[in-house]
């Protein structure tokens, strides 16, 4: 007979395990199971603490909001704690909950609010007479993380308030979240840099919120969406929460559009549950559900709160997107820098909506991590509702017929070696002249910073491959009019054009033929420190790891790269055929003597609008000067754009001028 677990022991467990998800998943972003799984620890523990309240603890989880708080940034005290919604997932639940409040109302007549709930991060943004005064996480509810500087840099949340006179405090809350097509551009760049990529939209919101670099940041495209009441101070509170989401949008803020209806009813929540349990895949954002309130304010303090959450408000979430289904083979794409994708071949199955029939594998880590094995039954997530991953493996379903996965030797697509990256994660194919990568590394070369051929766009550089005119970058210099005739793009005067273009690109120098060839971590600037380095192609390709990292700027991980890149034999023999074609494979000499910033350093924080990081710093080298990416007592000036980040911190603590974009172009031009 199966021994009865202790109570006392089985509630300490669920804590810890609890305590320990709850870090991965709010501190590490890095989470381990799924929400539905984690809310069902968390039932589990309630219903364990309901029946045993001798073991109360004020430390449980169940006491506590959220997650901890990561001491990367300053912690912010919210005047109001930020709580959490408790959960239901059946219309029995939810009408459990309504009943609550009517008898918490005593049968008054009440109105409620239904919003999708985008899968985010919950952040507070507080205004002082109408300006952007502070940006905070929910952190334990208690206290947050100061984003304030990252916040600045969302574009869909207003800087100052659409006010004339507007009030002393103004506190709005909401979500900071990703939509679905950026997930994806930022999923598929993580895989070709040979980098671990963000599990689901929520995951890549609160860790692009929490970089350090506010430019980051910016350049991943968060959103913000305003929800809830925070705090006001100085201006008439709103009756209704309906009431509060249109002083929110008339103040600049976006509100909740594709999901937001009053309901007089339990009967039409139902209704509205049900119309978007299939309308949600098709909304730009992720939803797990949707937010259920009271919608006066009145009637709101009447019902009061928990210890953890509020009794007007519920989250009434969709089932987890999750199927079982069987790998039948593994395929391995090839990214657009090279890297090798392993892709699962799946019996079809339907999850989330749609027919899944393959899923990433992200990495050979990932599939040793898994232990996964071709013919093996696994469970597969739409991560995010988006890109659909092998969750877990069903060993117990094994047969003995399954195969296990072979990394490949060779490019699928080349068939060239294979090369491990720096980090050891991902395969990488180095060839240049690879048919998947090709096109884009042709768009690279061509492109204005590298070789600057005009006219060398998208739609020419498809036509010049898919016709075989070009299959590297050498062909590039062969093409002849006649054969550009050939293509329907090109005329007469559009092919003189183009060939004009490509024979004055052969007197680029030797740095901006380096940037184009699109070596991995060699933009323009590392690209000019090469350059002026070794001089000539020939011994840069010469050149050992050892050499390379001890220039300033380069180090180990640049190092590796140049030295992978030229091992491969096409990636030789094409840098040979360029030389014969006639580019130029030297650098010229700068004349920087006497320029009107010799013995000046510099160093660039923050994003500039008038011009390119890379333009400002070729700048000050034409002018004698010298470009840092550290700061120190020994720093001339230091340029700040918008979002300046920690360097602008640095400067001001050690003394050390900072100019703005503005101040820079005068010392530039003389003024």
């Amino acid at each position: 007979m199966k021994a009865k677990r202790d109570p006392l022991g089985e509630i300490e467990a669920l804590r810890a395990e609890i305590n320990r998800h709850e870090r991965l998943y709010y501190v590490s972003d890095s989470p381990e199971i799924t929400d539905g799984e984690f809310d069902a620890l968390m039932a589990r523990l309630k219903a364990l603490e309901a029946a045993h309240p001798e073991f109360a603890s004020e430390d449980s989880p169940t006491r506590r909001v959220g997650g901890e708080r990561s001491n990367t940034f300053a912690p912010v005290p919210h005047r109001i704690p930020m709580l959490s919604l408790d959960n239901c997932y059946s219309a029995e639940e939810f009408l459990e909950w309504h009943e609550r409040v009517k008898k918490g109302l005593k049968n008054e007549p009440f109105e409620l609010v239904v919003e999708a709930k985008i899968d985010g991060l919950s952040c507070s943004i507080e205004y002082e007479k109408g300006r952007l005064a502070r940006a905070s996480t929910r952190g334990d509810g208690e206290t947050g993380e100061d984003v304030t500087l990252n916040v600045r840099a969302i574009k869909s949340v207003p800087i100052r308030l659409d006010l004339s006179t507007p009030p002393a405090l103004f506190e709005a809350r909401g979500e900071v979240y990703m939509e679905k097509k950026d997930f994806e551009f930022l999923h598929e760049e993580a895989l070709t840099a040979g980098e671990e990529p963000f599990v689901n939209p929520r995951n890549a919101a609160a860790g692009s919120l929490r970089q350090k670099d506010p430019a980051v940041t910016a350049g991943r495209r968060l959103k913000f969406i305003a929800h809830s009441y925070g705090y006001l101070e100085g201006m008439v509170e709103p009756d209704s929460h309906w009431e509060y989401l249109n002083i929110c949008r008339g103040l600049g803020f976006n509100i909740s559009t594709l999901g937001n209806r009053v309901c007089r009813g339990a009967d039409e929540v139902l209704a509205f549950y049900n119309e978007y349990s299939e309308r949600r895949f098709s909304l730009p954002y992720e939803i797990d559900g949707l937010v259920i309130k009271v919608d006066s304010l009145r009637q709101r303090g009447l019902l009061g709160f928990t210890a953890k959450s509020p009794r007007w408000a519920i989250a009434f979430k969709y089932p987890a997107q999750q199927a079982t289904t069987t790998v039948k083979s593994v395929e391995f794409s090839v990214g657009r820098t090279g890297a090798i994708t392993p892709v699962a071949g799946l019996e079809p199955v339907k999850c989330g909506g749609v027919t899944i029939s393959s899923a990433t594998l992200h990495n050979f880590d990932e599939i040793e991590r898994l232990g996964l094995k071709i013919g093996d039954r696994v469970v597969i997530e739409r991560a995010g509702e988006v890109i659909p991953k092998v969750v877990k493996v069903v060993p117990g379903a094994r047969t003995g017929a399954e195969k296990e996965i072979i990394r490949p030797k060779a490019c699928p697509s080349c068939a060239s070696e294979l090369f491990k990256d720096e980090e050891g994660v991902a395969l990488r194919c180095v060839n240049p002249s690879c048919p998947v990568q090709f096109k884009r590394s042709l768009l690279h070369f061509a492109s204005r910073d590298a070789m600057n051929i005009d006219g060398l766009g998208v739609s020419s550089v498809e036509q010049l491959v898919d016709k075989g005119l070009v299959k590297g970058f050498p062909d590039i210099y062969r093409l002849k009019k006649e054969a550009l005739l050939g293509l329907e793009l090109f005329k007469d005067k559009k092919a003189d054009n183009l060939l004009a273009q490509i024979n004055k690109s052969r007197e680029q120098p030797l740095s901006r033929l380096i940037y184009a060839l699109g070596i991995r971590h060699i933009g323009e600037k590392n690209a000019r420190v090469l350059a002026g380095h070794f001089r000539t192609m020939k011994a840069f390709m010469a050149s050992e790891p050892e050499e390379l990292a001890r220039i300033g700027e380069i180090g180990p991980v640049i190092a590796e790269a140049v030295t992978g890149f030229f091992k491969s034999e096409g990636t030789r023999t094409m840098t040979g055929e360029l030389g014969a074609l006639g580019l130029r494979m030297d650098e010229p000499e700068r004349k920087t003597s006497g320029g009107s910033l010799t013995g000046k350093t510099f160093v660039f924080t923050g994003e500039l609008k008038t011009m390119t990081r890379d333009v400002a710093q070729a700048k000050v080298l034409e002018l004698g000067g010298k470009e840092t990416s550290s700061v120190s007592a020994k720093t001339s000036y230091v340029v700040a754009g918008a979002a300046p980040g920690s360097k602008y911190d640095k400067a001001k603590k050690l003394g050390v001028p900072v100019l703005s974009e503005e101040e820079f172009i005068k010392l530039i031009c003389g003024n």
